[in-house]
């Protein structure tokens, strides 16, 4: 691996993030910021543990745990057929070099983590709790956003997954973890719902909220066509596995945003007040972030994940909303306006499979729009900060499609 000189980091020191990098940085306070626990670049082979970091400091994509080859190259090479095609032959190429023992040729950087105690770190604590001798993390390393949620994938000695942990940081993720270890404990099953990944353990760890989620099955593949709707599952979570519903006025929708707006920029209150309506339609559940990355084909069927999202009595037709909406903003880069009309696109090709027609159609869409400002106002509270790819710029969205 590649000898970078050696720089001590404590993980409570002002300059994890000059040393390491926004983007690396971040994820180090939330997953090792603990007494007791020190950080250092460079190879250290007296370290409790080492990561190598993918592709390089500056631009790290990925912790990768040194434990032995054997779980190495497994951290690279589980799951790899849910990742689209560059990703999966990057990191296969990367696999088989771990596999075989030249991983150095990488010339990576490395991490050591030293810890007084095995529970000090996250891996070890959980581990004792699962009931592991040991576990090994592989860390995924995401932009800083004060949304995002450090995920260790942990492995056992002989390279088998065993879970995915998430790390709810700050008031804002903590309450995502805790949100969907409750949903996880009470989701239905049959009747067409999805199935999903299980919860393992949800339990607290020095100011964290943890939740451990159990291994996808090993043959999950990618899902085709990733932009088509998948109207029959959606259906089926926002009826809970069970039949239609009668339509139901949207007064109670609109109280419910009034509550939750109630220091809210003023604007939004305008926008909730033109959705007034006297319109009725069906209601139900929603996953809350229906992407295609967040489900896989299995034996036929499908599987979805990520359900911290999700919430009862909102407009059926909201997963339709968010697929559209996040798959133009985050696979392909559009600013917010451009996202919205994606949204009028899906509701009006697939609206009418939903029982929406036009009227209904434009109302879910704008429904959509005031939920997910309201949800990044909330999250903005929970000490997550503002994403600044929806605020003001929804606000702006609304009132352009308003006046």
């Amino acid at each position: 691996m590649s000898s970078t000189t050696s720089a001590s980091i404590s993980s409570r020191s002002k300059t994890v993030q000059e040393v390491l990098g926004q983007r690396l940085g971040w994820v180090v306070r939330a997953v090792f910021d603990n007494p007791g626990v020190t950080v250092k670049v460079g190879d250290d082979p007296t370290a409790t543990v080492r990561y190598a970091v993918i592709p390089a400091l500056g631009n790290a994509r990925f912790l990768l745990p040194l434990a032995s080859a054997r779980v190495t190259a497994a951290s690279l090479l589980a799951y790899n057929a849910l990742r689209p095609p560059k990703v999966r032959a990057g990191r296969a190429a990367v696999g088989v070099l771990a596999r075989v023992g030249l991983l150095g040729l990488t010339n990576a950087p490395v991490l050591s983590v030293h810890a007084d105690k095995p529970e000090d770190l996250l891996s070890g604590f959980l581990a004792a709790e699962l009931g592991y001798g040991r576990l090994h993390a592989a860390i995924g390393i995401r932009p800083p956003d004060p949304h995002h949620k450090p995920t260790l994938q942990l492995f056992d000695d002989q390279g088998r997954p065993r879970g995915y942990a998430k790390i709810g940081w700050n008031d804002g993720t903590r309450a995502m973890v805790r949100a969907e270890a409750a949903t996880l404990a009470a989701l239905p099953a049959g009747g067409g719902f999805p199935p999903a990944p299980q919860l393992k353990l949800h339990t607290q760890w020095h100011g964290r909220e943890i939740a451990v989620i159990e291994p996808m099955p090993r043959d999950v593949r990618r899902i085709r066509r990733p932009d088509s709707p998948r109207l029959d599952a959606m259906l089926a979570v926002a009826r809970r596995g069970g039949p239609a519903t009668a339509p139901v006025p949207v007064t109670g929708l609109i109280a419910g945003w009034r509550d939750r707006a109630k220091d809210a920029d003023s604007r939004i209150h305008g926008f909730i007040d033109k959705l007034d309506t006297g319109l009725t339609l069906e209601f139900g559940d929603w996953h809350g972030d229906w992407v295609p990355w967040n489900m896989a084909r299995h034996r036929g069927g499908l599987l979805v994940w990520d359900w911290e999202n999700r919430a009862a009595g909102v407009p059926v037709g909201f997963d339709l909303a968010h697929q559209a909406f996040q798959t133009a903003l985050s696979t392909h880069g559009k600013p917010a306006a451009a996202c919205a009309e994606a949204v009028d696109a899906a509701l009006a090709a697939y609206g009418p499979a939903l029982g929406l027609d036009a009227a209904r159609q434009r109302f879910v869409a704008d429904a959509y729009l005031v939920e997910l400002w309201l949800r990044t106002y909330e999250l903005s509270g929970g000490g997550a900060g503002w994403n600044p790819k929806l605020h003001p710029a929804l606000l702006d969205v609304l009132e352009a499609r308003h006046g």
